[in-house]
């Protein structure tokens, strides 16, 4: 690959993570928003049931949907960089008829399953109704999900984008209320507005340039078959990350209580959304790409190498900025008495690099169609993570579990790294270790330097990482 290409690839990476850099800021400010008012009106009690229903609503979703979201993009992505019309028209149908009778079939789920749910999430029968309610965002979502993947895979970003913002935007004009006159009772019903917004800017902005054509319900059963055959393995590796969380909240609220998870999803929601934006945002653009070269090994192995250059330089400076500003960010977010969380999310900030690096080797495996592989990766990062945290909570609190999140995802490195480097004899450019190592260095050191009280060394630190960044993002470009 020529240097100009290298450099118009990695042009085209940072114009798309400042699209949905820009969309995901709008999404944290309205988050943001959401958070302050729940924590200061709701108190930690209210963080904590945002954090069940949504762990229930995630787990339900991404079970009732088989992967589609994801395993429809590259078939769609195939036919839109070929320039098959008919063959696209077919897909996207497909895609949307799946997506409406998959959302059907998750939403009777959750009515029919509904006393079972409640007993299991709550420990009474007091929330069935709550779960009849909540089928209406199941639905919901499997509708927008089939649109944002139609979108993406036709490579209609801004349009995704702009569909993304409407529905942060009118979910939360429409909760603000909610939470002033409702109190706690809000909750769930603001679950299912942010869900009502979303699926109304995917139906606002969908692509209506691919004809609607009559597809044969045959076609739909055996094309459908096809997506599910690689998203079924998608699927329970994803679903089995989602119960995860939704064991650990269950566990900390049984063992802690709801304070002690509403302090859990606190700094879990800093960390893996707010600074967590960076994935989001390359993500839309770098699996589409990722699938558009999955035969060539030696053009796959650049794109990793890129990516992980370009992430963390990126994401370091994000992470110091917080790191250094913790005490000040927990504040302005929250209040006062979510400060217990500081030690939790230095530590969850460090292992940040190590996701950093797994995420952009483990996308290989989805763009190369491995559904069997991904799936045993995924379970055994789940059975990794759920034992480490739970076990470090139970003996060290939060703070235990920020150091079980870095051991959970060095671990996973390794796990990405075997089939990485070992099944599909990739490789990665000397400047990607570079960058890792230099950001392992300067993370940890900005993290040992705020639990010491040095946090001088820190705001330094933060400083160089900001002048390498710069420097590096300059030269790659």
């Amino acid at each position: 690959m020529t240097k100009a290409k290298h450099n118009g690839i990695s042009r085209m990476v940072i114009k798309a993570m400042g699209i949905f850099g820009g969309v995901q800021m709008v999404n944290i400010v309205c988050s943001i928003v959401r958070t302050k008012l729940v924590s200061l009106w709701l108190g930690p009690a209210g963080v904590g049931l945002f954090g069940l229903w949504n762990a229930a609503l995630d787990m339900i979703n991404t079970g009732s949907n088989l992967g589609i979201r994801t395993s429809s993009v590259r078939d769609i992505t195939a036919n839109t960089v070929q320039g098959r019309e008919s063959g696209l028209a077919q897909v996207v149908q497909v895609v949307r008829s799946w997506s409406m009778w998959l959302g059907l079939l998750g939403a009777l789920f959750t009515i029919a399953f509904a006393p079972l749910l409640s007993r299991i999430t709550f420990g009474d029968s007091e929330h069935i109704w709550g779960f009849v309610m909540l089928s209406a965002s199941v639905m919901m979502l499997a509708l927008t999900n089939g649109e944002h993947a139609v979108l993406q895979g036709t490579q209609k970003l801004s349009r995704l984008a702009r569909a993304s913002v409407f529905g942060s935007v009118a979910g939360l004009i429409i909760s603000v209320p909610m939470f002033y006159y409702w109190g706690i009772d809000s909750v769930l019903p603001s679950i299912v507005a942010y869900s009502l917004g979303g699926l109304v800017g995917a139906l606002i902005f969908r692509n209506r340039e691919v004809p609607r054509v009559a597809v044969p319900r045959g076609e739909v059963l055996r094309q459908g078959k096809a997506f599910v055959s690689l998203g079924i393995f998608m699927t329970v590796g994803s679903f089995l990350s989602i119960l995860a969380a939704y064991v650990i909240s269950t566990y900390i609220n049984w063992v802690g209580g709801e304070v002690q998870l509403g302090y859990y999803q606190a700094g879990y929601t800093l960390v893996n959304r707010y600074v967590g934006l960076v994935f989001g945002a390359i993500g839309v653009e770098y699996y589409p790409r990722l699938a558009s070269v999955e035969h060539s090994r030696k053009r796959l192995g650049i794109f990793v190498g890129q990516e992980i250059n370009i992430l963390l330089l990126v994401l370091v400076p994000i992470v110091m900025a917080m790191m250094c500003c913790r005490e000040l960010v927990v504040r302005l977010l929250y209040s006062e008495e979510f400060l217990e969380i500081l030690t939790f999310l230095t530590y969850m900030l460090v292992g940040m690099v190590f996701r950093a690096t797994s995420w952009c080797m483990a996308f290989v495996i989805v763009a190369r169609g491995d559904g069997k592989t991904y799936m045993l990766t995924e379970v055994a990062s789940v059975v990794v993570g759920t034992v480490l945290n739970m076990v470090f909570y139970y003996y060290w609190g939060l703070s235990g579990m920020g150091i079980s999140f870095v051991l959970w995802y060095l671990i996973y490195n390794i796990i990405v790294g075997v089939v990485y480097f070992g099944k599909y004899t990739l490789k990665i450019d000397k400047s990607a270790l570079f960058y890792t190592v230099y950001a392992l260095v300067v993370v940890t050191a900005s993290a040992a330097a705020m639990e010491t009280g040095l946090w001088w060394i820190a705001a330094a630190l933060a400083a160089v990482s900001l002048t390498i960044s710069a420097v590096g993002l300059k030269r790659i470009l």
